[in-house]
């Protein structure tokens, strides 16, 4: 049975990125190693200790040819872990004949994922983690094809055997049924990301876990808010304690930008009620600055146009005691992604953009150029079957003039 074959029980299965996952440890040496292993579990890849781990920690650091060399144990884990860390054709059909038969299905749900075979995995009479490894593996062949509503039953059956043999592997299985289900039912999805992140903190989870699975809750809570206060605020908390997981510009800097301009279009978008949404507006402002700190016209072009763009909007109103300066910024802000946008592709992206640097050129007091670019605006807005926007255009615009025409009066008099 697996249980001879595979002396060491649960297995840190699932819990580290491909093809660690995979790998089975022999039995540790004494009790401090017994003790390495429970951190392990936990997530805690430094903890391998044990001399007969040495190829785990080698293949942890991304040194697979090291690791291979370094593989101990008996012969049945010998012959595994060599497999899957260089697997291959021959390798596969030497241990469809040398395994054990309890252990077939965990080999065959390795094979799928290495791309030697294309049949749906089946857990056969494996139990707990390993069971839960399979299963996880067939719910990817369902994703693959497409089929989510299929890939939910096993998800479900590998959270189950999960649980009690290892928590961390079960908080990643919610967390992969909440992403299943958030384009379907995003208040199911907001349920199992909150058990996710209750079950990851009870065991000890590492931060980067946390941080994406309160990320992920964020997001889905913002998603679905529709203008919802109370939910944008829970949203922005969800971002708050994800930055509070250890993102920052050095640890892990896209989740960490993601985090913040997320935080701030959160705070932009909560109704206006209180004395302290202008200071969240202060808030969303530097977020915005932060993400632009990571996101890049270079490296990555669309999160800089939605920084940028969001980043302009929110200076245009942010209040403060040097407005003039404020709206300045934001006309090189606009400018800037006019030069990038491309007028034919996005014309009324293009007219939007002209018409958020009029408005801003206007309350400066610089009514010539604004006029300009809502004359080119409202052109676009009309070709492009916009009527209501060219509509709204032409009020931009009798509005200035008439800004215009009390200058000029209060100049005559």
């Amino acid at each position: 049975m697996t249980q001879d074959a595979i002396q060491l029980r649960p297995q840190p299965v699932g819990i580290f990125p491909f093809p660690v996952s995979f790998l089975l440890l022999p039995e540790p040496e004494g009790e401090k190693s017994r003790e390495a292993f429970a951190a392990l579990l936990a997530g805690d890849a430094t903890a391998a200790a044990d001399a007969n781990w040495r190829f785990y920690v080698l293949a942890l650091e991304g040194r697979m040819e090291e690791a291979f060399h370094a593989v101990r144990g008996d012969a049945v884990l010998y012959n595994w872990n060599r497999f899957v860390l260089a697997p291959g054709p021959a390798a596969y059909k030497s241990l469809q004949s040398s395994l054990p038969q309890e252990m077939l299905p965990l080999l065959e749900a390795a094979a799928y994922t290495f791309g030697l075979n294309e049949s749906l995995p089946r857990p056969g009479d494996l139990d707990r983690e390993l069971r839960a490894l399979v299963l996880l593996t067939a719910a990817s062949w369902h994703l693959e094809r497409e089929e989510a509503d299929k890939a939910i039953a096993p998800l479900r059956e590998a959270l189950a055997h999960a649980r009690a043999a290892s928590p961390l592997l079960a908080a990643q299985i919610l967390h992969q049924i909440a992403d299943v289900e958030r384009g379907s039912s995003p208040a199911k999805a907001i349920t199992h990301y909150k058990e996710a992140i209750r079950m990851a903190e009870e065991s000890g989870a590492p931060a980067s876990l946390r941080a994406e699975l309160w990320l992920n809750l964020g997001t889905v809570l913002q998603e679905s808010a529709r203008g919802n206060r109370s939910a944008l605020i829970e949203a922005s908390r969800a971002y708050q304690e994800a930055i509070r997981c250890g993102l920052s510009l050095e640890n892990q800097p896209e989740q960490y930008a993601f985090a913040q301009m997320n935080l701030a279009l959160a705070y932009l978008s909560i109704p206006a009620r209180e004395a302290s949404d202008q200071l969240r507006m202060g808030i969303a402002v530097q977020g915005l600055r932060e993400a632009l700190k990571v996101f890049q016209r270079e490296t990555h072009p669309e999160m800089w146009s939605s920084a940028q763009l969001n980043l302009a909007n929110a200076l245009q109103y942010l209040p403060t005691s040097h407005p003039q300066e404020n709206l300045e910024q934001a006309v090189e802000l606009y400018e800037e992604l006019l030069s990038v946008r491309n007028k034919a592709l996005d014309p009324l992206g293009y007219a939007r953009l002209l018409a958020n640097q009029a408005n801003a050129l206007a309350h400066l007091g610089i009514f010539q150029p604004a006029l300009e670019k809502l004359n080119e605006a409202h052109k676009l807005f009309h070709w492009h079957g916009e009527p209501e926007m060219a509509a709204s255009i032409l009020e931009q615009t009798a509005e200035i003039n008439r800004s215009i025409g009390s200058r000029v009066r209060e100049g005559a008099a």
